[in-house]
């Protein structure tokens, strides 16, 4: 069964998988994500390589895709803030399937085990979606923060800009006070 041979080969597909990923970013990035460990010094890198596991790992024991939809939120949250199109954000889901072809055409396989990868495929392109929906609640939530900011912004703007143009009363008492006191001291 294709599923105990995934199991089996668990450590080499993840693992390349995460090579396929950390190739998805500029060299730079690719690099430190890849050699940097710390957790604190590199939580993207710390993040994929956590939430790649846990998510092979609830795609080929759960029968329930939404088993998988915690691992992919995760990482869907932090390729929503970077510099990558709503493609090439959810496109990690699709590169399992690289990995999972590339890793077990190495042990040549049985043609039966080989015709079974479609139903595990099917399971992966089901994941991109919900990549996707997840991608752009994410999204979604960047903007909304983005107006409230604009509008509490404009706010303390319009805020100051009234404190300048309107005098506060106490202001416009001692303005009249001192303007009285100065006419009465002319004899006008």
């Amino acid at each position: 069964m294709v599923q105990d041979q995934l199991k089996t080969s668990k450590a080499a597909i993840v693992r390349h998988w995460l090579d396929l990923i950390f190739a998805s970013y500029p060299n730079e990035t690719n690099r430190f994500l890849r050699r940097e460990k710390d957790r604190f010094q590199n939580p993207v890198g710390h993040t994929l390589i956590r939430e790649t596991e846990v998510l092979f790992d609830a795609l080929l024991e759960s029968e329930d895709i939404n088993a998988c939809c915690e691992p992919i939120d995760n990482i869907v949250r932090i390729r929503a803030v970077q510099d990558f199109a709503p493609s090439q954000a959810v496109h990690f889901v699709y590169l399992l399937k690289r990995a999972i072809r590339d890793e077990l055409g190495k042990l040549h396989l049985d043609l039966s085990l080989v015709q079974e990868l479609p139903e595990i495929e099917t399971k992966i392109d089901q994941l991109a979606l919900i990549a996707f929906d997840s991608y752009m609640r994410c999204r979604e939530k960047i903007s909304e923060i983005r107006i409230n900011e604009i509008k509490r912004a404009s706010a303390a703007y319009d805020r100051m800009r009234a404190q300048r143009l309107e005098p506060a009363p106490d202001q416009l008492i001692n303005e009249i006070n001192t303007i009285t006191q100065k006419k009465g001291g002319d004899g006008s």
